[in-house]
């Protein structure tokens, strides 16, 4: 199960699917590709906006609330929300934690 947490300027993203193998699971690689093209999408456009930790899953810290930023955090989001809806036993959408 892929937990995403979202508290207040922060989203931590931990765990596997479980929906297949590591390396043939749909639903892991689809959440690493939206997490990943976000990260590098905002921090193309500002790379001071994000702090991005690797362990035992990718904490993001939003240090900067501009609407370009927020805009895309709050993509992100919908998107994982949306596979949320499609894989309910795979992944677990958080907020306010």
């Amino acid at each position: 199960m892929i937990i995403v947490k979202k508290e207040f300027s922060k989203i931590s993203i931990t765990g596997h699917s479980m929906y297949d193998d590591f390396g043939r699971d749909i639903v892991c690689s689809a959440v690493s590709s939206i997490i990943i093209t976000t990260i590098n999408g905002i921090l193309k456009i500002d790379d001071k906006a994000l702090a991005v930790h690797e362990q035992d899953g990718i904490e993001i810290e939003v240090l900067k609330e501009d609407k370009v930023t927020l805009s895309l955090i709050e993509n992100m989001l919908e998107e994982l929300k949306e596979l949320e809806s499609k894989y309910p036993k795979n992944i677990k959408i958080k907020e306010g934690v």
